[in-house]
């Protein structure tokens, strides 16, 4: 008890304070909703559309994170979006720090008294669900971006794998009873869903087409056709398929010396699968790599390149940075793996590529460096498809209404 007390003595929870409700719709439709994630950058990133909606609507909301991030703050205030910090470890099983998350959780949730907890991402869906199940709240509606890599054939390829998920179908299915709706990014997680039982009702899983992507802001730009430029964005997780790239950069490099191949994306602290400064510093010195690091806006960046490439083996629900890439109008190279294989109609707008396939991988990069007005073409048929299947404001209207949010 002394361990788990001074784990949120030193992981402070920041909490605004509770504002009335809003008189622009009747009493009854009105409604306190809490949005919970496990990096808050990726409220304003990913969900600033959805929250938008959500007050636009009428509607009093607290976005939850684990990192008090000023610029975050800043953005969701400038929408009237409150924001609260809760102690979240994004990877991992620490029991200690675990119990401290579902106890601030709780605490947060019996102070705000919401109608609605909307979690994404699995450590928010698991712990936020338990939570809001002891907390009382009555409404409940969970954003499956990806069931989490342990549901990944990778992720159960050891005994130690098998166990922790079986661990994660039980927490699931804790989390998600009650729940009023189960939204999937694919078709594949609601199998998932499905074959483990992780919900008693099936008329609650629904399928979305990802969080979608705001076209206007990811607006098309002419991509350049002096050379190859080929872009992967991703956490630094090998799982992302970053050292398949790396060595089919390799290859390409010696038929197109000119060609350039660039990585953007922040270091993540998994200790397994995340990619090392070492590694990173290693490409570069040897001319192979431009490493980009971090960024607030990638459209600069997905301007600058002809390919976007992302070779995942995660278990992807559907990648938000391949929907900004077609947005841009890009030639799209991914695996055929479940959500990375819904944004890419082969031929068309790009290549799937087998998982861990760096011949296979290479192939295409080589296809396309070496016919650039195909790889422009493909990029119009990129944008023609998220046009048509992936418009943020088509998503939404599809979560506001069947979670019950809409105004009258």
């Amino acid at each position: 008890m002394a361990v788990f007390s001074e784990y949120l003595a030193t992981h402070a929870v920041y909490e605004d304070a509770i504002r009335p409700l809003p008189q622009t719709m009747p009493a009854h439709r009105r409604q306190r909703i809490v949005v919970l994630s496990s990096y808050s950058q990726s409220l304003t990133n990913f969900r600033l559309e959805l929250l938008k909606r959500m007050v636009d609507a009428g509607h009093i909301v607290t976005a939850v994170g684990p990192e008090d991030d000023a610029r975050t703050r800043s953005a969701l205030s400038r929408i009237g979006v409150d924001f609260a910090q809760i102690p979240m470890a994004r990877v991992g099983l620490n029991p200690v720090a675990d119990l401290a998350t579902i106890w601030s959780l709780w605490r947060l949730l019996r102070k705000l008294k919401p109608n609605l907890v909307v979690p994404y991402t699995m450590k928010p869906i698991i712990y936020g669900g338990i939570a809001a199940r002891f907390a009382g709240v009555r409404s409940r509606c969970f954003l499956v971006t990806g069931l989490g890599h342990v549901f990944s054939q990778n992720g159960s390829a050891t005994f130690k794998g098998r166990v922790v998920k079986q661990i994660s179908v039980w927490l699931y299915r804790r989390a998600f009873a009650g729940a009023n709706v189960v939204f999937a990014y694919n078709e594949a997680d609601a199998a998932d869903i499905r074959e483990h039982r992780m919900v008693r009702d099936e008329s609650l899983i629904r399928i979305v087409p990802g969080s979608g992507v705001d076209l206007d802001h990811y607006a098309f730009a002419p991509p350049p056709s002096d050379r190859p430029v080929f872009l992967l964005i991703a956490r630094l997780l090998k799982d992302k398929g970053i050292l398949e790239y790396i060595e089919a950069a390799r290859r390409v490099r010696h038929l197109y010396p000119n060609a350039e191949f660039q990585i953007l994306g922040h270091f993540d602290p998994n200790p397994v699968t995340g990619v090392s400064r070492d590694d990173i510093q290693k490409w570069v010195d040897e001319g192979l790599l431009n490493f980009l690091g971090d960024t607030l806006d990638v459209r600069p960046y997905l301007a600058g390149c002809n390919v976007f490439v992302l070779p995942s083996y995660y278990r992807e629900g559907i990648p938000r940075s391949i929907l900004e890439a077609m947005s841009v109008g890009r030639a799209i190279i991914t695996t055929s793996l479940a959500g990375c294989s819904d944004t890419v109609q082969p031929g068309i707008n790009g290549y799937l590529v087998e998982p861990r396939n760096v011949d296979d991988l290479a192939r295409a990069m080589v296809t396309l460096a070496g016919n650039l007005p195909l790889a422009a073409d493909m990029g119009m048929k990129s944008r023609e498809l998220a046009q048509a299947k992936f418009d943020v404001h088509v998503v939404n209207d599809i979560l506001i209404e069947r979670m019950a949010l809409a105004s009258p």
